[in-house]
């Protein structure tokens, strides 16, 4: 599409982020692209293509502007897409002195600011001033090592403001990428969230050597678990069974790429939290979010038994062949 901007930043050095790039790459002439290490970008400027992640997909590098300092790249744009781990989004953006408000801001965040329990929307609406009409969510199914591929992937923007998220979805769709447009932004961001704890729950009945047969009830009674959640938490019209939320869910629970999924299956082959955490080298959102949501859950009180049951695996050291057998007892 060869569109001609230049104003069009990715937050976040990871799988997540480079995947992004190579998106609005299809179409965008120059992006600009935030990395946190300036030796990363010198590896990357010499090598063409991100040195960590997706190391496939080599870049046209005369068509990105890389940087270090968040005020400068913040200043410089006016679409800013975050895709970094939800831990980190305060440090990033510690001491950042740009007004936001006027940003169209999208979160490709599937975590939540853990300090303060916040969806990334209500953390950048609270300490940043960002209406909420001026962002958007992007919501999968959509694994970064597909988009590398090029394999057929389906992404749905969600904003207040569905006139923004067109034109952003016009930014990176292409023959491998469909995309789709939705007013929910917090039932979108929410299912990021709990879909995460959804595959850790997969993963550590995997490792437990439970079968096919179960991990298909097991991810049928988490739909209904996500919907009664987001239900109670933003009570809205919304079909649980599209692709923002079911396709979503599955992919993640299933899906070799998940490293949600591949966290949980180390806890059930009886790795310990840190030990697992420090063999993968990578972020697993969802141990994060199983403390969140279940802080969150004490106001709501919805029946997540599911979600629990991670919970209590990860952060109350319960036995996870104890928790699952448990857990089995309580699902349909």
């Amino acid at each position: 599409m060869n569109i001609k901007t230049n104003k069009v930043a990715v937050i976040g050095s990871g799988s997540w982020a480079t995947a992004v790039a190579k998106m609005l790459l299809e179409n965008v002439e120059h992006i600009n692209w935030f990395f946190r290490k300036p030796e990363t970008v010198e590896q990357f400027e010499k090598i063409k293509h991100n040195p960590r992640y997706l190391r496939s997909v080599e870049f046209d590098t005369s068509r990105i502007s890389f940087y270090n300092d968040i005020n400068k790249i913040t200043d410089e744009s006016d679409i800013l897409v975050f895709a970094i781990p939800s831990a980190f989004l305060p440090t990033i953006l510690k001491g950042l002195k740009t007004n936001l408000s006027n940003k169209y801001i999208l979160s490709g965040i599937k975590g939540i600011v853990s300090d303060e329990n916040l969806l990334v929307v209500e953390f950048l609406n609270q300490h940043f001033n960002v209406p909420f009409e001026m962002m958007g969510v992007l919501a999968g199914p959509c694994h970064a090592e597909e988009v590398a591929l090029e394999k057929l992937s389906y992404l749905t923007i969600a904003s207040l403001d569905e006139e923004r998220a067109a034109k952003f979805a016009q930014l990176i769709k292409s023959d491998y990428i469909f995309t789709s447009v939705s007013d929910d932004i917090w039932g979108t961001e929410y299912t990021s969230v709990i879909k995460n704890i959804i595959a850790i729950a997969a993963g550590i009945t995997h490792g437990l050597r439970y079968g096919d047969n179960f991990h298909a009830v097991l991810l049928s009674n988490a739909i209904q678990e996500i919907k009664r959640f987001v239900d109670t938490v933003h009570p809205i019209s919304r079909d649980i069974k599209s692709s923002a939320y079911l396709g979503d869910l599955l992919v993640t629970g299933y899906s070799q790429f998940s490293r949600n999924r591949q966290f949980g299956t180390m806890i059930g082959k009886g790795y310990s939290v840190k030990i697992a955490q420090l063999d993968m080298n990578m972020i697993a959102e969802g141990y994060y979010a199983a403390r969140s949501i279940h802080e969150i859950n004490k106001k709501y009180k919805v029946s997540m038994p599911i979600s629990e049951a991670v919970y209590q695996i990860l952060y109350e050291n319960v036995s996870p062949k104890n928790e699952i057998a448990r857990l089995t007892l309580k699902l349909s």
